[in-house]
């Protein structure tokens, strides 16, 4: 399990939850959850925002091959 979906399902949140949080469509963020695509830096301050954690935490072990 990624990051994204642990820190969503520790506070009880679904990925529609979440997405209405940040204001894009459930389609979109369900790509960066279970897919692994990467937002941009705006996206990933304000998924971070609403899963009540850092950008850091939820992609500091990140590494660009």
């Amino acid at each position: 399990m990624n990051k994204l979906k642990e820190r969503r399902k520790a506070l009880g949140l679904t990925q529609r939850e979440v997405a209405k949080k940040i204001g894009m469509a459930y389609q979109q963020y369900q790509k960066y959850e279970d897919k692994g695509q990467i937002p941009n830096a705006v996206t990933a301050c304000k998924i971070a925002v609403a899963l009540e954690t850092t950008v850091e935490d939820l992609w500091g072990d990140y590494h660009q091959e």
